[in-house]
């Protein structure tokens, strides 16, 4: 039996990926180009799991002015496109990792969403949504997309599909929340600013993580960048923690662990296996310049260095 998978993004964007030693501001700064990519969370999402094997749907909006490099991402992966076009461009953000890891982003305004086009986008997935298994809604909001319209259509979109995974922060993520969806994966700081109070250990961490349990999410999955990934549920709380890896660039990275945690819930594998995998799928990302799995060997080598724990 086959799984299907779509993914969501409302908000794309084509990712500039540089390398520079040192940001200087007010000077002129070098840049060493790493690539050019069609991207946006879940369009990131969509290319580990079909690096994985899976059938996947991807929609949300694109610019029709330069959609020409998404179109051919989604045709070289063998995803099956269901993206509404609208006028105007998509958006470029440009993310510049430094010789410490450290990555600076500079996300630029793109298109802007008019309200029959969101209409449109509403009812054609929710018409859709009841044939996959798992929908993965990330990123976030474009202009003309108010966080009140995000929410009622996310909790429309969850009587379609249960299985909502749902990545995003700031206004999308307290929006998004709000339909309690069936896994989230904010990170440390996003947590945080939900929490209202800095979160300075991993009790406090998992303290949060739980009361958002008590919204009714199944899975709560905390980012915490070099220290690993905080998962609970109500099986019981993992930290997994990835090997020292040399970093090229962390774009991508939080999107990858997505993937790979949406494929160990389609495999139906424990949590913990899933954790393990998803982040070693992280890792390797950062240890490359694009998102993706290049090889399965490789994949299964970083999994062996996972340091994986219960913590409650």
């Amino acid at each position: 039996m086959r799984r299907r998978v779509a993914t969501i993004t409302l908000n794309p964007a084509y990712d500039l990926v540089g390398l520079c030693p040192d940001i200087v501001r007010g000077a002129v700064n070098r840049v060493q180009t790493a690539g050019l990519h069609a991207a946006g969370k879940g369009n990131n999402v969509a290319k580990v799991l079909r690096d994985l094997g899976i059938d996947v749907t991807v929609s949300g909006f694109l610019g029709e002015e330069n959609q020409e490099g998404f179109q051919q991402f989604f045709s070289e992966n063998n995803m099956v496109n269901r993206f509404h076009l609208v006028s105007g461009r998509t958006r470029i953000n440009v993310k510049l990792t430094e010789k410490r890891g450290e990555v600076t982003d500079f996300n630029f305004s793109g298109f802007y969403v008019k309200e029959d086009e969101w209409n449109q986008f509403v009812s054609d997935s929710l018409m859709w949504a009841e044939q996959f298994d798992m929908i993965v809604v990330s990123g976030s909001l474009p202009e003309g997309i108010t966080p009140e319209l995000f929410t009622d259509w996310m909790m429309q979109l969850r009587q379609c599909c249960p299985c909502i995974i749902f990545d995003s922060s700031r206004e999308a993520l307290v929006a998004g929340l709000k339909a309690s969806p069936w896994l989230v994966k904010p990170n440390r700081h996003e947590l945080e600013i939900w929490a209202g109070k800095p979160l300075p250990d991993l009790d406090s961490v998992i303290d949060a993580a739980r009361q958002l349990r008590e919204k009714g999410i199944a899975h709560v999955v905390i980012s915490l960048g070099e220290q690993g990934a905080l998962w609970v549920n109500a099986s019981g709380a993992w930290l997994a923690k990835p090997p020292a890896c040399e970093i090229v660039s962390t774009v991508g990275a939080g999107d990858s662990m997505v993937g790979g945690l949406v494929y160990g819930l389609l495999m139906r594998e424990s949590s913990e296996h899933t954790l393990r995998l998803a982040t070693a799928v992280s890792a390797l990302t950062v240890s490359q310049t694009n998102v993706g799995i290049r090889s399965r060997t490789e994949l299964a080598s970083m999994m062996s260095r996972i340091e994986l724990t219960s913590v409650g």
